[in-house]
């Protein structure tokens, strides 16, 4: 254990319109309940917002605030210094774009305050130029638009990275994860097994767990060998391997995995492949405006018209289809 806090830790949550409530939710509770197990309050917390008005999450819920970006600013330049400035983002970040609010998270790093980010938090912080040449992860979801558009990263498909005073993590249940390691660091095994009991939380886990994909969800339970070369198969999406090529160093004959893939996962090992190929297409298509020839190249398809027929062999739809719904779906939001 390091050496154990004796000032209290501030937190600032900084919460973008349409952020997800749990990842919010879950780093607050960590905390809350690290008071609880202690008996005094080793950490406090306050909400900024861009304009110091309520912000709404993604359910619905409102939350109002205490401070606005700029009040912030102005109390870094006093000297008034938080622990940490975390962003809690969710769905449409893109389209959460505050140059002030960016120039204000540099400053914080400038100044010396670690910085961190809840499900699609990164997006904000590669847009203020803090994620260059820093590991970072992302939810699942979001993982292909977010490594096309920021090529500097380097993303990570675990559950929590921390480099140097950059933070981030996946979202959802993740932030509880993130916030012990903190906690651990700061006040010992014995105060997180305290959290966790009081949260019912049976495992703490490590930044280096994976995130649990849907897609291979299944085979991890199944095979640790198909757990891996599924992950091969997500690693090399923009340029596919042969799957004997994948197969190199799995102690399983292709017989095996071909039986297993059929029966427990309903297609052959190339066909399965080809699903997280079009999945990655998908997403793409509902998160970026990228030409679809782009998104095609970006899935590993060398012809659009390949691309197509095998989407829409998948999908009942065509790809422009697909980013027509997109489209309508953010002029009714």
């Amino acid at each position: 254990m390091d050496t154990v806090v004796t000032r209290q830790r501030l937190f600032v949550f900084y919460l973008v319109p349409d952020f997800t409530l749990l990842a919010f939710s879950s780093a607050v509770e960590a905390l809350r309940l690290a008071n609880y197990v202690l008996g005094h309050e080793a950490y406090i917390w306050r909400l900024v917002s861009a304009d110091g008005n309520k912000v709404r999450a993604s359910c619905g819920v409102s939350f109002d605030t205490d401070n606005d970006v700029a009040t912030e600013r102005q109390a870094l330049s006093r000297g008034e210094r938080p622990f940490m400035t975390v962003v809690c983002a969710g769905q449409y970040v893109e389209r959460h774009a505050d140059k002030p609010a960016e120039a204000w998270l540099r400053q914080c790093r400038q100044n010396g305050v670690a910085v961190a980010s809840l499900c699609t938090g990164a997006h904000i912080l590669a847009r203020a130029k803090l994620l260059d040449d820093k590991k970072c992860v992302i939810h699942w979801e979001n993982f292909p638009s977010f490594v096309e558009q920021f090529r500097g990263a380097c993303v990570r498909t675990s559950l929590f990275e921390i480099d140097g005073g950059i933070h981030t993590c996946a979202g959802g249940t993740a932030s509880f994860d993130m916030m012990l390691h903190i906690i651990q660091r700061d006040f010992g095994e014995a105060v997180v097994s305290g959290v966790c009991e009081m949260a019912f939380v049976d495992r703490v886990r490590s930044p280096t767990d994976r995130q649990r994909r849907p897609s291979a969800r299944r085979a991890e339970v199944l095979h640790s060998e198909i757990a891996n070369l599924i992950e091969r198969m997500q690693e090399t999406l923009t340029e596919p391997l042969p799957v004997d090529e994948l197969m190199a160093g799995i102690r399983l004959t292709r017989r095996q995995v071909e039986r297993i893939f059929r029966s427990e996962l309903g297609s052959s090992p190339a066909r399965y492949y080809m699903r997280l190929r079009l999945e990655r297409a998908r997403l793409l298509l509902s998160q970026m405006t990228t030409p679809i020839v782009e998104v095609a190249i970006a899935s590993g398809f060398n012809s659009a018209s390949h691309f197509s027929k095998c989407y829409r062999d998948t999908y009942g739809c065509s790809p422009q289809q697909t980013r027509k719904h997109k489209n309508l779906t953010l002029s009714a939001a």
